[in-house]
Order: C-alpha cells, then sequence, then structure tokens
C-alpha cells in the first residue's frame, strides 16, 4: 500500500512491472508529474515499481493526506480527476499502439510525440536508453534498432541519442499519428 504520492520535481523515472523474473517499462516519466497516483487515491497496492533514471528530485507527499484533502477540497478534486482521466487515455494508446501497430510505427509515433513536446523543432533528444524505449515500446533492442532502420527510410535520422526528422510528411505516412490529440499528451 502506497505511503507517499510521489512527485517529480527534476530528473526522470522508470515506471516498470515485473513479473516471472522479467520487467516491462510501463511509462517514462517527466518533471512536473505525479506517478503511481491511482494506488494512493485508492489505497490499494502498487501495480507498478519505480527507478530514477537520471538524477531527480521527487517530492513525497503523504498518500492519508491526499486522500483526506481531495474530499475536502474541490480544485484538487478536479486536478485529480483530470490527472487519472489523462493516465487512463495514455493506457488506452499504449495498448491499442501495442495491438494495432508494426514496432517501427509505435518507434514512430513516439518520435512524433516527444517532438511536439520538445517544441516542434523537428529535433528530439532521446531521454532514456534505447533499451528502455525498446521496453517501453514493447520490444527487443534488436528490434528497436531495426525499427530505426526501417524510419531512416520514411523521414527520420539518428545521431546518439538525437532523432531529426528530415521528411516529416514521409514519418506521418508511415506512422499514421492518432487523430484525437490531447494538449497533455
Amino acid at each position: 500500500h502506497p505511503d507517499f504520492l510521489h512527485v517529480l520535481v527534476d530528473g526522470l523515472v522508470e515506471l516498470y512491472a515485473h513479473s516471472a523474473g522479467r520487467d516491462t517499462t510501463m511509462r517514462i516519466v517527466e518533471p512536473v508529474t505525479s506517478f503511481i497516483l491511482a494506488a494512493v487515491i485508492t489505497d490499494q497496492p502498487y501495480l507498478m515499481s519505480a527507478r530514477t533514471i537520471a538524477p531527480s528530485r521527487i517530492l513525497l507527499v503523504p498518500a492519508a493526506l491526499v486522500r483526506e484533502v481531495v474530499k475536502d477540497d474541490c480544485a484538487l478534486m478536479q486536478a485529480t480527476m483530470r490527472e487519472l482521466a489523462q493516465a487512463y487515455r495514455d493506457m488506452v494508446r499504449a495498448l491499442t499502439d501495442m495491438k494495432l501497430r508494426q514496432s517501427a510505427e509505435r518507434l514512430g509515433n513516439l518520435i512524433l510525440q516527444q517532438e511536439r513536446r520538445q517544441g516542434g523543432s523537428g529535433k528530439v533528444q532521446l531521454k532514456a536508453e534505447k533499451r528502455l524505449l525498446a521496453s517501453l515500446l514493447g520490444m527487443t533492442p534488436e528490434n528497436l534498432s531495426r525499427a530505426f532502420g526501417v524510419l531512416g527510410g520514411h523521414g527520420i535520422a539518428v545521431s546518439g541519442a538525437q532523432v531529426t526528422i528530415t521528411d516529416r510528411a514521409a514519418l506521418e505516412a508511415f506512422s499514421r499519428p492518432d487523430p484525437v490529440r490531447d494538449d497533455l499528451a
């Protein structure tokens, strides 16, 4: 059961699940975001674990206090509902991608999403190691390398952790981004 709500102030956190001796990355959290909010609100056991993947500062808010204040503060309740709703939408999108897109298409969509989040300049700085990206996208590191190769023919160039979109139209045509965009996504 959660003792605290975690709020990432600085750094990078990997949320992962573990079963039968294997781990998989569920989400990579960037500042400023709370994580594992659903467990805090419902006072149920965590379904994921967390680990920092870059030097990080995390604010810990007592879980019981969060539950108590949410009952009395309408604005906090609304913000909590928005965050939980956005997390649900993100989970549905991730599951839909896993079921309906090939690995290179999932990678292309991640690149387009990150490019939007990083200011829309046509450049993406990958913030996590490629093995974590592979796990996040439900593929092996070798498959991720092949997916980057495929995307090289569809409008991207890669140099280390820097990805440049060289032909947005080609990348979008190949990756088929979700036509329904959330401003928070």
